[in-house]
């Protein structure tokens, strides 16, 4: 095959991928991740479930992907984060409560023992504590104003993002996710 084919056959693979991922994320955001088959999967994107395989192997391979995507959408392009920045993602997804709602879902399922997402969930907590420790002590150095270092008060931030996402998704119209947030950071000593 010709190198240009090559790269044609890729990119067209690529584009079937990303297709696949989409459909999946719908699926699986209309049904949940236990009610969604890899059948309905297919069916949206015009696939025999078989052809589906080709693509992706297991179920956990395609919502391991749909997860990852995901993570896409919220990448910060130097990857720093600025608690100003993520005050802007907490209203960017008080905008798209499908995808939140499905992620915490998803993140409610994967705390079984078994579960494909499991470790995945695992692995990104790990680098999102260790991301939001360097976020605050880029902006308050070894120790915040309360006395607490960037590491100690790290999962305190992210629970109080995914903790209000619950609250949210539960009573939209009394929980008002951004504003709260934002009070969160002038309890950490983010000025007004």
């Amino acid at each position: 095959m010709p190198y240009g084919d090559a790269m044609t056959a890729r990119a067209r693979n690529e584009e079937r991928r990303a297709e696949i991922v989409r459909a999946a994320l719908e699926v699986i955001a209309e049904r949940g991740y236990r009610g969604a088959s890899m059948a309905a999967v297919a069916e949206r994107v015009g696939l025999t479930q078989q052809g589906l395989l080709h693509y992706f192997p297991t179920k956990g391979t395609l919502l391991v992907a749909v997860l990852k995507e995901r993570d896409q959408w919220d990448a910060v392009p130097d990857g720093r984060w600025r608690l100003e920045l993520l005050a802007a993602l907490v209203e960017y997804n008080a905008m798209r409560p499908g995808i939140v709602q499905t992620f915490s879902a998803l993140l409610g399922e994967s705390v079984t023992e078994g579960h494909p997402a499991r470790g995945y969930f695992t692995e990104r907590y790990r680098d999102v504590r260790s991301s939001m420790a360097a976020t605050l002590r880029s902006e308050y150095g070894d120790r915040l104003p309360s006395g607490l270092t960037p590491e100690r008060a790290a999962p305190l931030l992210v629970a109080v993002m995914d903790g209000l996402q619950y609250q949210w998704l539960l009573d939209p119209d009394s929980v008002d996710m951004p504003a709260a947030f934002r009070d969160f950071l002038l309890l950490l000593g983010e000025a007004e």
